[in-house]
Protein backbone atom coordinates (compact mmCIF):
# COMPACT_ATOMS: atom_id res chain seq x y z
CA UNK A 1 0.00 0.00 0.00
CA UNK A 2 0.89 3.37 -0.78
CA UNK A 3 0.06 6.15 1.33
CA UNK A 4 0.21 9.96 0.64
CA UNK A 5 -0.04 12.24 3.51
CA UNK A 6 -1.07 15.46 1.87
CA UNK A 7 -3.27 18.83 1.78
CA UNK A 8 -5.56 19.27 -1.12
CA UNK A 9 -4.18 23.14 -2.26
CA UNK A 10 -0.34 21.99 -1.21
CA UNK A 11 1.33 22.91 -4.59
CA UNK A 12 4.08 19.92 -3.35
CA UNK A 13 1.57 17.36 -2.59
CA UNK A 14 -0.03 18.48 -5.68
CA UNK A 15 3.18 17.83 -8.20
CA UNK A 16 3.29 13.91 -6.24
CA UNK A 17 -0.27 13.22 -6.83
CA UNK A 18 0.57 14.20 -11.06
CA UNK A 19 3.78 11.73 -10.64
CA UNK A 20 1.98 9.26 -8.73
CA UNK A 21 -0.98 9.19 -11.57
CA UNK A 22 1.34 9.38 -14.21
CA UNK A 23 2.88 6.23 -12.85
CA UNK A 24 -0.24 4.44 -12.56
CA UNK A 25 0.65 3.84 -8.98
CA UNK A 26 -2.73 3.35 -6.86
CA UNK A 27 -2.15 5.17 -3.61
CA UNK A 28 -4.68 5.84 -0.05
CA UNK A 29 -4.34 9.60 0.26
CA UNK A 30 -4.65 10.69 3.84
CA UNK A 31 -6.03 14.61 4.39
CA UNK A 32 -3.66 16.79 6.76
CA UNK A 33 -5.32 19.63 6.75
CA UNK A 34 -2.75 22.81 7.56
CA UNK A 35 -5.56 25.24 7.81
CA UNK A 36 -6.17 23.66 11.40
CA UNK A 37 -2.69 22.80 11.68
CA UNK A 38 -2.91 19.18 11.73
CA UNK A 39 0.81 19.02 10.29
CA UNK A 40 1.75 20.30 13.89
CA UNK A 41 0.25 17.51 15.62
CA UNK A 42 2.10 14.83 17.53
CA UNK A 43 0.76 12.37 15.53
CA UNK A 44 2.18 13.51 12.34
CA UNK A 45 5.09 15.32 13.44
CA UNK A 46 6.10 11.76 14.60
CA UNK A 47 5.74 10.42 10.91
CA UNK A 48 7.61 13.80 9.71
CA UNK A 49 9.33 15.85 11.93
CA UNK A 50 9.46 18.87 9.60
CA UNK A 51 5.88 18.74 10.04
CA UNK A 52 5.19 19.77 5.77
CA UNK A 53 3.02 17.95 3.94
CA UNK A 54 3.66 15.83 1.37
CA UNK A 55 5.08 12.52 3.17
CA UNK A 56 5.15 9.27 1.27
CA UNK A 57 5.01 5.70 2.98
CA UNK A 58 6.04 3.13 0.18
CA UNK A 59 8.20 0.77 0.68
CA UNK A 60 8.70 0.35 3.80
CA UNK A 61 9.83 3.90 4.18
CA UNK A 62 8.79 7.08 5.31
CA UNK A 63 9.53 9.86 2.54
CA UNK A 64 9.49 13.80 2.56
CA UNK A 65 9.85 16.60 0.26
CA UNK A 66 8.41 16.09 -2.94
CA UNK A 67 11.07 16.27 -5.93
CA UNK A 68 12.57 13.71 -3.11
CA UNK A 69 9.55 11.53 -3.21
CA UNK A 70 9.38 12.13 -7.02
CA UNK A 71 12.59 11.07 -7.96
CA UNK A 72 12.50 8.22 -5.70
CA UNK A 73 9.01 6.91 -7.58
CA UNK A 74 11.11 7.41 -10.72
CA UNK A 75 14.07 5.15 -10.18
CA UNK A 76 12.07 2.42 -8.30
CA UNK A 77 9.40 2.77 -10.86
CA UNK A 78 11.29 4.01 -13.82
CA UNK A 79 8.09 3.84 -16.47
CA UNK A 80 6.96 6.55 -17.86
CA UNK A 81 10.21 8.49 -17.24
CA UNK A 82 9.52 11.87 -15.47
CA UNK A 83 13.10 12.63 -16.19
CA UNK A 84 14.71 12.63 -19.89
CA UNK A 85 17.38 10.02 -20.37
CA UNK A 86 20.00 12.47 -22.13
CA UNK A 87 22.35 13.76 -19.12
CA UNK A 88 21.22 17.81 -20.74
CA UNK A 89 18.17 17.82 -21.26
CA UNK A 90 17.77 15.90 -18.10
CA UNK A 91 19.61 18.95 -16.31
CA UNK A 92 17.56 21.87 -18.29
CA UNK A 93 14.13 19.81 -16.61
CA UNK A 94 15.50 19.76 -13.54
CA UNK A 95 16.82 24.02 -13.25
CA UNK A 96 12.99 24.66 -14.57
CA UNK A 97 11.62 22.05 -11.90
CA UNK A 98 13.87 24.40 -9.28
CA UNK A 99 12.78 27.50 -10.83
CA UNK A 100 9.69 26.58 -9.15
CA UNK A 101 10.52 24.30 -6.53
CA UNK A 102 13.19 26.36 -5.24
CA UNK A 103 12.96 29.69 -5.93
CA UNK A 104 9.39 30.63 -6.13
CA UNK A 105 7.52 28.23 -3.74
CA UNK A 106 9.47 28.75 -0.38
CA UNK A 107 9.01 31.96 -0.50
CA UNK A 108 5.20 31.91 -0.94
CA UNK A 109 4.58 28.81 1.29
CA UNK A 110 1.35 29.30 3.62
CA UNK A 111 4.52 29.21 6.64
CA UNK A 112 6.15 31.89 5.02
CA UNK A 113 3.01 34.25 4.56
CA UNK A 114 1.20 33.44 7.84
CA UNK A 115 4.79 34.77 9.26
CA UNK A 116 4.43 37.55 7.34
CA UNK A 117 1.17 38.76 8.51
CA UNK A 118 0.96 37.17 12.40
CA UNK A 119 4.59 37.77 13.26
CA UNK A 120 6.09 40.51 11.25
CA UNK A 121 2.45 42.68 11.13
CA UNK A 122 2.09 43.00 7.53
CA UNK A 123 -1.02 43.68 6.00
CA UNK A 124 -2.57 41.06 3.32
CA UNK A 125 -1.83 43.81 1.00
CA UNK A 126 1.79 44.05 1.07
CA UNK A 127 1.60 39.71 1.51
CA UNK A 128 -0.39 39.71 -1.98
CA UNK A 129 2.26 41.69 -3.38
CA UNK A 130 5.27 39.77 -2.30
CA UNK A 131 3.32 36.61 -3.61
CA UNK A 132 3.20 38.40 -6.91
CA UNK A 133 6.51 39.41 -6.70
CA UNK A 134 8.20 36.48 -6.38
CA UNK A 135 5.80 34.29 -8.69
CA UNK A 136 6.46 37.18 -11.61
CA UNK A 137 10.32 36.92 -10.82
CA UNK A 138 10.53 32.75 -11.39
CA UNK A 139 7.88 33.02 -14.26
CA UNK A 140 10.15 35.99 -15.92
CA UNK A 141 12.82 33.52 -16.34
CA UNK A 142 11.12 30.25 -16.60
CA UNK A 143 9.38 31.45 -19.50
CA UNK A 144 12.39 32.30 -21.35
CA UNK A 145 14.20 28.40 -20.70
CA UNK A 146 10.54 27.00 -21.28
CA UNK A 147 10.84 28.52 -24.88
CA UNK A 148 14.58 27.23 -25.12
CA UNK A 149 13.99 23.78 -23.68
CA UNK A 150 10.37 22.94 -24.02
CA UNK A 151 9.07 20.30 -26.45
CA UNK A 152 5.79 18.40 -26.91
CA UNK A 153 5.91 19.16 -22.83
CA UNK A 154 7.99 21.38 -20.62
CA UNK A 155 9.72 18.40 -19.49
CA UNK A 156 9.95 17.16 -23.51
CA UNK A 157 8.66 14.73 -25.41
CA UNK A 158 6.32 13.03 -22.12
CA UNK A 159 5.25 15.34 -19.04
CA UNK A 160 7.43 15.23 -16.39
CA UNK A 161 9.09 17.05 -13.49
CA UNK A 162 9.04 20.32 -14.90
CA UNK A 163 5.55 20.17 -15.79
CA UNK A 164 4.33 18.67 -12.50
CA UNK A 165 5.96 21.66 -10.99
CA UNK A 166 4.75 24.24 -12.98
CA UNK A 167 1.26 23.18 -13.13
CA UNK A 168 0.77 23.55 -9.37
CA UNK A 169 2.72 26.80 -9.23
CA UNK A 170 0.24 28.13 -12.35
CA UNK A 171 -2.74 26.99 -10.26
CA UNK A 172 -1.64 28.86 -7.11
CA UNK A 173 -0.89 32.00 -9.23
CA UNK A 174 -4.62 31.73 -10.55
CA UNK A 175 -6.07 31.78 -7.22
CA UNK A 176 -4.40 34.60 -6.11
CA UNK A 177 -5.31 36.73 -8.98
CA UNK A 178 -1.97 36.99 -10.68
CA UNK A 179 -1.50 38.16 -14.77
CA UNK A 180 -0.28 35.32 -16.37
CA UNK A 181 -0.84 37.82 -19.75
CA UNK A 182 2.95 38.17 -19.87
CA UNK A 183 3.88 33.93 -19.91
CA UNK A 184 2.29 32.43 -23.34
CA UNK A 185 4.50 30.16 -23.59
CA UNK A 186 3.77 28.41 -19.48
CA UNK A 187 0.15 28.95 -20.36
CA UNK A 188 0.60 26.85 -23.04
CA UNK A 189 2.26 23.77 -21.44
CA UNK A 190 0.53 23.97 -18.26
CA UNK A 191 -2.84 23.58 -20.81
CA UNK A 192 -0.83 21.01 -22.38
CA UNK A 193 -0.40 19.01 -19.35
CA UNK A 194 -3.86 19.77 -18.16
CA UNK A 195 -5.37 18.01 -20.81
CA UNK A 196 -4.29 14.72 -19.29
CA UNK A 197 -6.24 13.01 -17.46
CA UNK A 198 -3.29 11.96 -14.99
CA UNK A 199 -3.46 16.00 -14.42
CA UNK A 200 -6.89 16.39 -13.97
CA UNK A 201 -7.07 13.71 -11.45
CA UNK A 202 -4.73 15.45 -9.22
CA UNK A 203 -6.53 18.68 -9.59
CA UNK A 204 -7.31 20.16 -6.30
CA UNK A 205 -11.06 20.65 -7.70
CA UNK A 206 -11.02 17.01 -8.17
CA UNK A 207 -9.91 15.91 -4.61
CA UNK A 208 -12.33 14.70 -1.69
Amino acid sequence: MIRLYDYFRSSASYRVRIALNLKELDYERVAVNLLENGQKSDEYRARNPQGLVPMLEVDGAQLTQSLSIIDYLDRTRPEPPLVPANPVAAAHVRSMAQVVASDIHPLNNLRVLHYLTDNLGHDKETRARWYAHWVREGFVALEQLAARHGKEFLSGNLPGLADLCLVPQIYNARRFDISLDDFPTLLDYDARANRLAAFQAAHPDHID
